[in-house]
């Protein structure tokens, strides 16, 4: 199969996906599908100013497709996740990752915990959610979003385990339409995580920390 074939079957499946979301008019279509064509074409860094010096609008044209639409991200890849993943069993993923970036204006810069580093360090985080398709082991992004800083977490009186709890529920509605099973490593397996999970009808798979308290007594014979 050419480059050329595949732009064009992957330029149908955005569209046939973008069809799906409702309330979308014809200038944002037209923009979405430029956006999406360049995501895959652009050999280097992508941001506004390349969008604008490779796309078929201006550099602002892009930004305010970013800044001023509320597009449901969700419902796009969701369309995508549905013809493509098609196992019986499936099951939510959660992954935090690390974004180097520098600068003082960018919103919720802040110190997030690198796992390549091994440490904190300073710049962004985004949490990504996806879908796996458990009998054909596969997984697709269903969506992602932004980590708040420890200021900004302050303000709204939470914590990081608290913020990713709350966002997640705050979506129960679109993921548990697609599994109830939640995916995660051992960062999140502590009580104030897994309990308000559970609560809104979650059931949570992780690895038990180094520090985990356990509350269940062995059945185990004693060996000394």
């Amino acid at each position: 199969m050419t480059k050329e074939t595949l732009l064009m079957q992957y330029q149908s499946e955005c569209l046939s996906a973008l069809k799906s979301v409702a309330n979308i008019h014809k200038p944002f279509e037209k923009s979405f599908m430029d956006t999406m064509k360049l995501f895959m074409a652009i050999p280097d860094r992508i941001n506004f100013l390349q969008l604008g010096r490779y796309g078929c609008f201006s550099e602002q044209t892009y930004r305010n497709l970013f800044e001023h639409e509320t597009f449901d991200w969700f419902a796009f890849n969701g369309s995508i996740i549905s013809k493509h993943l098609t196992g019986k069993r499936k099951a939510i993923a959660i992954d935090p990752s690390y974004i180097p970036k520098s600068g003082k204006k960018t919103p919720w810069i802040g110190y997030f915990w690198s796992g390549c580093a091994g440490e904190y360090k300073r710049g962004l985080e985004i949490m990504g959610i996806g879908v796996i398709d458990i009998d054909n082991h596969e997984c697709m992004t269903l969506g992602s979003i932004q980590t708040p800083d420890c200021k900004t977490l302050d303000n709204m009186d939470k914590n990081l385990v608290d913020w990713y709890s709350c966002y997640l529920i705050s979506r129960k509605d679109k993921l548990q339409s697609i599994s109830k099973t939640v995916v995660a490593d051992a960062f999140f397996s502590k009580e104030t995580f897994v309990t308000p999970m559970c609560e809104n009808g979650f059931h949570v798979i992780s690895r038990f920390r180094n520090d985990v308290v356990l509350y269940y007594p062995t059945l185990e014979k004693k060996t000394g």
